[in-house]
């Protein structure tokens, strides 16, 4: 699959749709060898705390989301100690289409704005949260509610609002169970709002913005992680031009994806 141009379909999304659970199975085309993930002190305090008496254990919610299965931006406070950090504290980046930065949701700010990207007909295809606000407020409270492991962000390009993304720890993300994951691995999706935002090559632009904001501001991360549909083929090609490589097909419980990673080691060359 080469890398291809995003505005090869100008009116494309580029979601990078909700749920991290991306199973791809050992063996698979381009499945690199890896270290088994270790119960981290980290995860031991996430088991923990999803197994305190009175909670239960927290199960993914499959199909639909499993970002709406992991925590979120704004921990609870008292809760395991931050694993993102806080975007918010990131330098913007400067970009070809001028500077770029990532914001922290807040619901009663960037709800209107959320919900009617949501409804758009080409987000709604992969990220399937069409309808009313309560139904993108639910999305956004699952994680704003969480534990610290996915944060909501608007992505503003010179202070407009024109992208959503959610970063997450995808080592401790359901997705683990489907790939070999490896401690501090970092995960990401996009959606880009609005017809006018689309093409141009902007979905690369942005991606590469925000894995190098990732690795450069989340120092034990090694790797940037993401798993868009197959059938989003401007999404797909986004990645690959923004230095992912494509590592295999995996069969998450919604969709079939391609697993798309970018390697610390390798950014330099990418």
């Amino acid at each position: 699959m080469p890398p291809a141009d995003a505005s090869a379909e100008p009116d494309a999304v580029l979601p990078e749709h909700q749920g991290p659970a991306e199973p791809y199975g050992s063996g698979g085309a381009g499945v690199e060898d890896t270290l088994d993930l270790k119960l981290t002190e980290e995860l031991l305090a996430l088991i923990a705390d999803e197994e305190e008496p009175g909670e239960g254990r927290r199960e993914d919610q499959g199909g639909k989301s499993a970002t709406e299965a992991r925590g979120a931006c704004a921990a609870r406070p008292g809760s395991v100690r931050e694993l993102l950090g806080d975007p918010v504290t990131w330098p913007p980046a400067t970009t070809e289409a001028g500077g770029f930065r990532l914001l922290p949701v807040r619901l009663e700010r960037d709800l209107a704005v959320l919900t009617r990207w949501m409804n758009d007909p080409a987000v709604a295809a992969f990220w399937e949260l069409a309808g009313p606000a309560s139904v993108t407020a639910g999305h956004l409270r699952t994680q704003l509610e969480g534990d610290g492991r996915s944060i909501p962000c608007l992505g503003l390009l010179d202070g407009t609002p024109m992208s959503y993304w959610e970063i997450y720890r995808a080592d401790l993300d359901p997705l683990a169970r489907h790939y070999p994951a490896r401690p501090h691995d970092t995960g990401v999706h996009l959606l880009i709002g609005g017809v006018k935002n689309r093409g141009r090559g902007m979905g690369t632009t942005l991606l590469r913005a925000v894995a190098d904001l990732v690795l450069d501001n989340l120092p034990q991360c090694g790797r940037v992680v993401a798993e868009p549909d197959l059938r989003n083929t401007p999404s797909v090609s986004a990645f690959l031009s923004a230095g992912f490589r494509f590592s295999a097909e995996v069969d998450l419980p919604d969709k079939r994806a391609a697993l798309m990673i970018r390697d610390r080691m390798h950014r330099a060359q990418l």
